[in-house]
């Protein structure tokens, strides 16, 4: 009972002792507290010795209450230091004029409402600034406790200066003291509300994955207090806190900058008089949580003073102005983004006032229009509006003002409501490139409003929704993309239904659009999947899983599914559905999307990567050897986490037709950096019908004759449908961070108007206007200005100041141009350009191009008042003079070029970037303190203490590791390894080049002093100063006082020689006088009596190598080769190279040559059909060609001295017609100099080419010998090249092998096999042969090597069949080169016999019937510029072909075992033959044993029949749209036999059957007795349970009515079935029943031959 009672009472005794200690906070009435208040913000890197920047609060405080829970807050002595210097060595600031500027605000107590230790409302005047008021809530932040009586260690997200962030509570106490410990600490970076404030970053995308692996930003706070509890609450003795911020653009473990805020609130006394209140109405100013001022206004790389802004913005204006006309200041971004600056606080009157002020002058008011959309708010849009509506601003001005606008400025309700007006403005509608501008804008402006609020109403997007469905309604197909654009900017979640309307499956508009409008729909959903990923991911799937929707369609879905990020079920659920895939085009894109998906390295696309790792294991090797004409995915990415930074790359073709030229091509790039990634550009574009559109003939007008005609034919044909006409168009679009900029498309009435734009008289006046300026002289001077980047996080921090992360990036470009021309003869009025040609023209021009950018990293502080951070800054610099002086004189085919030095500019680019700590406040600018980061001196003196506890980097560099350690550096280290601890390496590096022959000097300088002393890694490497320069200046020697270059063309080039080079002479400069008079006896035909070799360091080896050459090698007669020529026909010979102590076998080709060379070779040498003696021949006739002939051109590159004396270069170009010979000399001529270059080519026949190049003193220092030629590997065609040597450079030799190292690390990836070898050690073999049109084997030979590839796909097909029928376009280069390039890549469709390969290649038996017209190929689109139709003569057995293209019938029969040939019912004798259509580019010609039609423009490339095969080739272009028995040329195997309404048939004999043409008589001369008919199952059927009778949906072959069949066969065809009682009657019901879908399959009996009664009708 003793135990029980004193238990209670202890438990008591505790329960009130917790009671008392945990207590909160408390101010009792009638007393007023004083404390001692120090806060500092500190920023830089954490290192001691380095400098840093911030700023310090020092005061007393005082709170007492002023009635029940309210209390006052006074300061009491403030003072504001600054900090900018070496840490912890320089002391604070005092900054007395900022302080004294600031007491009337900061002696003004305020109110505040406190109850439980809960900070509530804040009262303040209205005289005091958000900026001031924050620091109050900043020592108001301090008193923020939320006490748990009942626990001592807990977590909660609580409330303060910075937001709602998780806060972990301990409390302790000490009984004897009775003392309460009280620790808390915020994280930061898990916030339930966090206060921030992010400019430019709208259009960035957080990478949770990217985060998750490390960090950028990470900060924390931890409060600690000291208090004493009482009977009413506890009183604080103590408070201190501690905030760190690290930041780093790579992951902050590998070296940061930190921020680094502390207070110190210390209990001093208690006085008794109350703090008063000032006169003035507090009225409510917010709660404890941190309230926006005047830091948007500010940038943080520099801080104004503005006292009058109007005056203020002159001034800089007129700087600018005045500044950039010649050349750009190198001031100029910083002085824009102070006009930008000034601007933004410029009131919207102001602004009117200014640009009326300066509106009539064009340079000012250029620069007020390049800066106005920087301005970022709703001021500086309404201006423009209102200024392009009143008629003060042109089109070009207003588009590109608004294309900056809508990006620029800052979304918020009232822009946007702005933007809407201004789109739906009626003179913005007129305009086609302002309403793209807008309307792509208002997108724009309504995703950047979502992305910075949480709700987002749908009503932004309705205007949009309700131009999209009044386009659908109307058929306005341009509006409708536009809108859907539109709504692919915005991505706005609520535009999911509006967008799925116009899909397939999901909305009947859809059948009456387009595709491209369909393809447009899918693409307007990929930033709305960035929000709704699930909605959109379920769509695309559905889009893709319906295989009866266009390929190109289900394409595009898979790249917005992809981009989703699919889960690993979906992955694999496709993969399956790929195994069953009938549409070639999109397995091969939609495995080749999963084969590069598998390659993905960024975090965010881990997990698709890994699924799609697991799903491409379903497939094998099934889709790998597709080859290069069907669509595809590729993605390259690089990602590395250290650096929380990467690139990624994707590009897709789509095809559906397998054409060289794919339909559509896609291609963007993103960038990761710092835990966000951005989709910086994107480019796309669509070829619909271009290829087709260049090719072909144009469209016939007026040729409803001819179609109607085709379209009686084709009627014939049971429910034929053509297909859909792709007219020619061409589109494209720009997509920069997401949002699409800009698209544009191309069609017939655009291409009509650029065409009547540069052919009509309007640019011949525009031009002669040009002109007539030119010769008056133009001075030109033109600056841009940019705001490049604005990038901007501002983050309260716990001391109640911002610290602001930003990124600013400005540049002006500016150009200064002064032309003056002359011609002789001058111009006359009626001027046109061809009599330029015949002209003497005079040009001198001065151009001053310059460029001069500023970037800027910051962090710190940053307020209207005082900055204090630090800051990186980059600075460019360049300026490219140049003067010439140019004549060309036309008729005498000389042109000079003179290039006159510029004076008083030597330094061409300067790049100098630093980084240092600044503090600076607003009442004293010019006390601004700026220290660079790394001191300039004294760092070698640090002592070791210097980088003890806060060296964050030592140990790690030195252990290999990247973890930071806090150890001192250990006393026994190394000396050499402290002293670089200790010291900064300044790293300082010029290197200079002079070209003595032009006098200039070059050299390029490199000084850095970096942080990378302290630690290695990249963020320290930035740290620092690093300055590049490059500077040219004259050259020491002789005064160079121009660089002439002139060129002499034709008779006249050899006057223009100055160095003679002859076998006998090295060579020497000609007096001025003699020239003519030499060159007269040089020209003079003469025996040659040179005997001076110009290769003889290479001819006896090059003898000796062609001798046996020749010996070895064989001749190989040529053969034509077959079409289906592979790898498997070469001749290879897999050599052992066990001897070259090599285990792998290397392929090899055994090339044989077809050719004997075209030029004669002294007939005393027995084997002189050797090249090498054959080109010894040439040169033995003529070693110098200036001997026998006069130079075609002639190159002179002087620098013309004062002096007078010859220096430069001349290059003479010499060619031997008869001998087909080609000879280049490049010559130094400096006196006494005889390095040269030279070079000679000789065509030796017309399948091999050779070439000597030499170079050196007379050319004999270095020499190679390249050989090109044509042959055989087997039969397949051959080309191979040589290049041998003597002896080469060193510096080539390295260069080589550098490339050669490059090379390897792609060998895996791109297929090629390296195998060491022992080759020719001065020799390199490159060896390519055919193994078929589309694919070839490449055999390369170094000295060590061997590297091959075996069936290497190309892209397109090679012209590598008989070219002989190329005589009606010898006299046409255009027309040759489209003839060889349709021709290759045409598809072919033979028939042999009976069996007929498609164009895909896929084989059949076809049962022809008698007497009745097949459609063998077709143009299927409404055009139908051709069709081929195919009978058989039943007697003789053989095919019959009727051609109806153009206006003309033409049939080709056999006959008397020959192949006749009509048109238009007229028969062509052979004797006749090539006949040539007058009316269209059709010719016919015998070929071989056949006759063959040939109309590539028309999309027939040839019709060839003779006795036993049948060919049908139709152009690239035409694939995918033909039809017939050949099929639609599109690569689709799988759904190969479709019939004429677009039925996909199971049985080849069925599909045969529906392009027969029925006849119409039983007493048709034709004897075609044969009609399609769909027939009735005659078995019974029992199907789902009941009895039913079933029709044919496929047309069966039948005889007509009163004729009986004689030849029948058996068809498998597919049945639809209806219940036995229904009436169906074949008259009525069976209209439509080649419409109902397919119940089962079954055979049935078709007729191929029928004889007729007497009495048929």
């Amino acid at each position: 009972m003793r135990v029980l009672v004193l238990a209670l009472i202890v438990a008591l005794a505790g329960n009130h002792y917790i009671s008392t200690l945990f207590a909160v906070p408390q101010f009792t009435a009638g007393k007023t507290y004083v404390y001692k208040y120090e806060a500092f913000l500190m920023g830089g890197l954490p290192e001691e010795g380095l400098a840093r920047a911030g700023m310090k609060v020092r005061s007393k405080v005082k709170i007492s209450a002023a009635a029940s829970n309210t209390f006052m807050l006074k300061l009491v002595d403030p003072e504001i230091s600054e900090y900018s210097g070496i840490w912890p060595k320089d002391a604070f600031t005092p900054a007395s004029k900022l302080t004294s500027a600031l007491a009337a605000q900061l002696l003004t107590p305020i109110k505040f409402e406190y109850t439980n230790g809960v900070v509530g409302k804040v009262f303040a005047p209205t005289g005091i600034s958000a900026t001031v008021l924050n620091i109050f809530r900043g020592i108001l932040n301090i008193l923020q406790l939320n006490i748990k009586k009942t626990q001592n260690v807990y977590e909660l997200q609580e409330s303060g200066a910075q937001g709602v962030c998780k806060t972990h509570y301990v409390i302790s106490e000490d009984a004897k003291a009775e003392r309460m410990f009280l620790t808390k600490t915020k994280d930061m970076n898990h916030c339930q509300e966090r206060i921030a404030m992010d400019i430019g970053l709208a259009y960035t995308e957080k990478c949770a994955e990217c985060q998750a692996r490390g960090n950028a930003l990470k900060g924390a706070a931890a409060f600690n207090y000291i208090m004493k509890p009482d009977d009413t609450g506890a009183l604080i003795l103590e408070a201190t806190t501690t905030e760190m911020i690290q930041f780093s653009p790579f992951e902050i473990m590998n070296g940061a900058a930190q921020m680094e805020a502390r207070q110190i609130l210390t209990f001093v006394e208690i006085e008794k008089a109350a703090i008063q209140p000032i006169s003035a109405e507090y009225i409510h100013r917010g709660s404890l949580q941190y309230q926006w001022g005047s830091e948007t206004l500010q940038t943080p790389i520099q801080l104004l003073r503005v006292r009058n802004v109007e005056a203020q913005t002159v001034e800089i204006l007129n700087h600018l102005v005045t500044n950039n006309m010649a050349k750009v200041h190198e001031d100029a971004p910083l002085k824009f983004i102070e006009l930008i600056q000034l601007l933004r606080v410029a009131s919207p009157d102001g602004i009117n006032a200014l640009w009326n002020q300066y509106r009539a002058k064009p340079e000012h008011r250029h620069w007020i229009l390049n800066a106005l959309p920087a301005i970022g708010n709703n001021v500086a849009l309404r201006f423009l509006m209102n200024k392009f509506l009143a008629n003060e601003m042109t089109v070009a001005e207003a588009a590109q003002a608004l294309m900056a606008s809508v990006h620029m400025v800052t979304a918020n309700l009232e822009t946007i409501k702005t933007a809407e007006s201004l789109a739906m403005n009626q003179k913005i509608q007129e305009n086609a490139v302002l309403r793209e501008i807008v309307m792509l804008g208002y997108g724009t402006m309504v995703a950047k409003y979502c992305a910075q609020n949480s709700t987002c109403p749908a009503d932004l997007v309705k205007p949009i929704h309700d131009i999209a469905v009044k386009a659908i309604s109307s058929g306005e197909i341009e509006k409708l993309v536009l809108a859907l654009k539109v709504l692919g900017n915005a991505g706005h979640p609520a535009s999911i239904k509006p967008i799925i309307k116009i899909l397939p499956k999901f909305g009947g508009a859809a059948a009456n659009l387009p595709l491209r409008a369909q393809i447009d729909a899918v693409l307007a959903l990929r930033n709305i999947a960035k929000k709704e990923p699930k909605m959109v991911q379920e769509i695309a799937l559905q889009l893709f899983m319906d295989r009866a929707l266009h390929p190109e369609l289900r394409m595009v879905a898979t790249i917005v599914m992809f981009e989703t990020k699919l889960p690993m079920g979906l992955v694999t659920a496709l993969a399956d559905s790929l195994l069953k895939e009938t549409n070639l085009q999109v397995a091969s894109f939609a495995y080749s999307h999963m084969k590069a998906m598998t390659r993905h390295t960024a975090p965010d696309f881990a997990s698709v990567a890994a699924a799609c790792n697991v799903a491409i294991k379903i497939f094998g090797s099934k889709f790998e050897r597709m080859s290069h004409r069907f669509s595809r995915a590729f993605h390259l990415n690089a990602y590395h986490n250290p650096w929380l930074m990467g690139a990624a790359a994707s590009a897709y073709y789509v095809n559906d037709a397998a054409t060289i030229m794919p339909r559509a091509m896609m291609a963007n790039a993103r960038t990761y950096l710092a835990g966000a990634y951005a989709d910086v550009f994107e480019l796309g574009l669509r070829t619909d019908g271009i290829q087709e559109a260049i090719l072909k003939i144009p469209a016939a007008q007026d040729d409803a004759d001819r179609i109607t005609k085709m379209k009686q034919v084709m009627k014939a044909i049971s429910e034929w449908r053509a297909h859909p006409s792709s007219q020619p168009l061409a589109s494209a679009f720009v997509k920069v961070f997401g949002q699409e900029i800009a698209f544009a498309n191309l069609d017939k009435a655009v291409l009509d108007h650029l065409i009547e734009m540069t052919t009509g008289a309007a640019i011949q006046t525009r031009g002669k206007k040009i002109l007539d300026a030119v010769l008056s002289g133009v001075t030109l001077h033109y600056a841009k200005p940019l705001l490049l980047a604005e990038v901007r996080r501002i983050l309260p921090t716990a001391v109640g100041l911002p610290m602001e992360l930003s990124f600013y990036t400005a540049a002006v470009a500016a150009a200064s141009v002064e032309v003056q021309a002359t011609v002789t003869p001058p111009v006359p009025e009626n001027f046109h350009p061809a009599q330029l040609l015949k002209s003497d023209i005079n040009i001198r021009a001065a151009l001053s191009p310059s460029l001069s950018m500023h970037t800027y990293a910051v962090m710190g502080v940053n307020t209207a008042f005082i900055q204090a951070a630090l800051v990186s800054r980059a600075r460019v610099h360049t300026i490219v003079p140049a003067k010439i002086e140019a004549r060309l004189d036309m008729n005498k085919g000389n042109f000079k070029f003179d290039f006159l030095p510029v004076q008083g500019i030597d330094k061409l680019a300067s790049a100098v970037v630093e980084t240092f700590a600044v503090a600076r406040n607003v009442e004293d600018l010019a006390a601004a303190k700026i220290t660079p980061v790394i001191p300039a001196e004294g760092t070698s003196q640090l002592s070791r203490e210097t980088f003890s506890s806060k060296n964050s980097g030592t140990a790690s560099s030195l252990g290999g590791g990247r973890r930071a350690s806090s150890e001192i550096i250990p006393v026994d280290l190394p000396s050499k390894i402290a002293n670089r601890l200790r010291t900064s390496k300044v790293i300082s590096k010029k290197k200079c080049t002079v070209a003595q022959t032009f006098g200039i000097k070059a050299c390029a300088a490199l000084e850095s002093r970096n942080a990378a002393f302290i630690r290695r890694c990249p963020f320290y490497a930035m740290i620092g100063k690093h300055a590049l320069s490059l500077e040219v200046a004259p050259a020491p020697g002789p005064v160079i006082e121009k660089v002439e270059i002139e060129i002499q063309i034709g008779d006249k080039a050899a006057e223009k020689i100055i160095k003679v080079i002859n076998w006998s002479d090295d060579g020497k400069p000609l007096e001025d006088k003699n020239v003519l008079m030499k060159l007269k006896k040089i020209l003079v035909p003469r025996p040659n009596n040179s005997t001076t070799n110009l290769y003889s360091s290479s001819s006896s080896r090059s003898q000796s190598s062609r001798s046996s050459s020749s010996r070895s090698s064989t001749t190989s007669s040529t053969s034509s080769r077959s079409s289906s020529s592979s790898a498997s026909r070469h001749i290879t010979e897999m050599v052992d190279t066990a001897a070259a102590n090599s285990k792998h076998e290397v392929y090899d080709m055994l090339f044989s040559k077809n050719h004997i060379h075209q030029h004669s070779v002294p007939t005393d040498r027995p084997n002189s059909q050797s090249s090498a003696q054959s080109l010894e021949a040439i040169f033995r006739k003529a070693k110098y060609l200036a001997n026998t002939v006069a130079p075609a051109v002639t190159i002179l590159i002087r620098a013309m001295r004062a002096d007078h004396k010859v220096q430069g270069y001349q290059i003479a170009a010499y060619y031997d017609k008869p001998t087909a010979r080609v000879q280049v000399i490049l010559a130094n001529l400096t006196e006494g100099n005889n390095w040269r270059i030279c070079a000679d080519g000789v065509i030796l026949s017309n399948h091999k080419m050779m070439a000597k190049i030499a170079w050196g003193i007379e050319c004999k220092q270095y020499a190679t010998e390249v050989t090109a030629e044509t042959g055989f590997v087997s039969k397949d065609p051959a080309a191979r090249l040589k290049i041998s040597w003597d002896k080469l450079p060193r510096r080539m030799t390295k260069y080589g092998k550098r490339v050669y190292r490059y090379f390897r690390r792609f060998n895996e990836e791109i297929g090629v096999t390296v195998a060491k070898a022992k080759n020719d050690r001065k020799k390199l073999k490159l060896t390519v042969a055919a193994a078929s049109e589309t694919s070839v084997n490449v055999v390369l030979k170094t000295p060590r090597r061997t590297i091959y590839k075996v069936g290497m796909g190309l892209p397109v097909a090679l012209p590598i069949r008989n070219t002989n029928e190329m005589a009606p376009f010898q006299d046409n280069l255009a027309e040759k080169l489209a003839y060889l390039f349709t021709k290759a890549n045409a598809a072919e469709c033979t028939m042999i016999k009976d069996t007929v390969t498609t164009f895909n290649s896929r084989k059949y038996k076809n049962e022809m019937p008698h007497a009745c017209y097949q459609v063998l190929a077709q143009d299927c689109t409404p055009e139908l510029k051709f069709i081929v139709l195919l009978k058989r003569d039943q007697a003789q057995e053989q095919n019959q072909v009727n051609v109806k293209i153009a206006k003309i019938d033409v049939d080709m029969y056999p006959r008397d075992s020959a192949i006749m040939v009509k048109v238009n019912g007229v028969e062509i004798p052979a004797s006749k033959l090539p006949y040539h259509h007058p009316g269209g580019k059709i010719e016919i010609r015998k070929e071989g044993e056949g006759i063959a039609l040939q109309a590539p423009s028309h999309g027939l490339q040839e019709v060839y029949l003779d006795l036993n095969t049948l060919k049908v080739k139709v152009t690239d272009w035409m694939r995918g749209q033909t039809c017939g028995l050949c099929g639609k040329a599109d690569g689709e195997i799988r759904q190969e036999y479709r019939t004429p309404n677009e039925r996909l048939s199971k049985n080849a004999v069925s599909y045969a059957h529906s392009w027969v043409l029925p006849g119409r008589s039983c007493r048709d001369a034709s004897e075609c007795y044969i009609k399609h008919e769909s027939v009735k199952l005659e078995k019974q059927v029992i199907l789902n349970g009941e009895e039913s009778k079933c029709y044919s949906v496929e047309p069966v072959l039948r005889c007509l009515p009163g004729c009986m069949s004689v030849r029948t066969t058996t068809v498998t065809v597919g049945f639809h079935c209806l219940p036995a009682d229904s009436n169906l009657n074949r008259s009525g019901g069976l209209s439509s029943i080649y419409e109902k879908s397919t119940d089962l399959w079954e055979t049935a009996e078709a007729h191929l031959a029928c004889r007729c009664s007497a009495q048929c009708a």
